[in-house]
């Protein structure tokens, strides 16, 4: 009896021991890192636009959800009540995931300085919050509001491949074709700089911001800029003066299938992940306001064939 007694006293010990080695035990908790709230990372969100976010997210075990929130910010003063959520579960299950989102800011939104949470929920029970800052503006109320006001194409031998929207004749170009572009962007000021890009579809490779951009994949068509603009105006590649009645710049010319981009200072051959092929690209202008840290991107999509 005494040697049972002391079985069961030590069974006892046992799951004793067991069930405290499980309360104590210290679960990984989720991480993040590389978060963007905001076109650049520029922290401001616009009442009825598109709105940018992006995070790399690894669970501690497995990702459950992902729960963004703008929440009023203690000590500010607001026209009204407002907030917003939205969950995200399509990365449940996964140990690691790029969150990469873009939703509008809601048209009821209201303006001013918000608290931005992010929140990381694992299926082992943990959780992460992280707490941004964010600015939500009325366009109207936008220290500048760049936007697309000129993109076309010429070139060709009907005038335009690509005009107020629409492509003229088709939307293939060939080997050898020689085209220009005139990019416009308004509702700007301060020092800017665009750069119009030709970049292969199936590189996946589709840059939001300047700082993005991956030059052993993107084609520089152009690169312009503008310095301290006192007054906000309209920036184009293509420079005409009314004084003069002359082009003080034009878009260039350039060659599908040319050896060498237009980038600057140097050049940058067309080699490497770059080269030509026929296939789907990518056409577009992103530009970046480096006085005010805002972001603009425009793409179209054409065929360029004959290699």
């Amino acid at each position: 009896m005494k040697h049972a007694f002391l079985l069961l006293i030590g069974g006892m010990l046992f799951f004793s021991s067991c069930d405290d080695n499980e309360e104590n035990e210290v679960k990984p908790e989720p991480a993040i890192s590389e978060v963007e709230i905001g076109s650049g990372n520029n922290g401001i969100g616009v009442i009825g636009r598109d709105f940018h976010f992006n995070a790399e997210i690894l669970a501690g075990d497995k990702i459950d959800s992902v729960l963004l929130q703008i929440v009023p910010k203690a000590g500010e003063n607001y026209e009204s009540d407002w907030s917003f959520e939205i969950v995200y579960m399509q990365y449940k299950g996964s140990k690691n995931a790029t969150v990469h989102k873009h939703f509008d800011i809601p048209e009821d939104a209201v303006e001013g300085k918000y608290d931005f949470l992010i929140m990381i929920t694992d299926e082992n029970g943990t959780s992460l919050l992280e707490t941004r800052e964010i600015n939500i503006y009325t366009p109207e109320n936008l220290p500048v509001d760049p936007q697309l006001s000129t993109l076309n194409i010429g070139g060709l031998a009907s005038g335009f491949f690509y005009r107020d929207g629409e492509f003229i004749d088709g939307n293939v170009l060939q080997k050898n074709d020689t085209i220009w572009s005139q990019v416009t962007i308004e509702g700007v000021k301060g020092d800017g700089i665009m750069y119009v890009l030709l970049i292969k579809k199936d590189l996946g490779h589709r840059p939001e911001t300047t700082d993005a951009i991956d030059f052993s994949k993107a084609i520089v068509y152009d690169v312009y800029e503008h310095k301290g603009w006192e007054d906000v105006d309209y920036f184009s590649n293509e420079v005409f003066d009314l004084e003069t009645f002359t082009f003080v710049r034009n878009a260039p010319d350039f060659k599908i299938g040319a050896e060498a981009d237009n980038n600057i200072p140097e050049p940058s051959p067309i080699s490497g992940e770059k080269s030509w092929e026929s296939g789907e690209y990518y056409f577009g202008v992103v530009y970046k306001n480096t006085t005010y840290n805002f972001n603009f991107f425009h793409y179209i999509e054409f065929e360029v064939a004959g290699f």
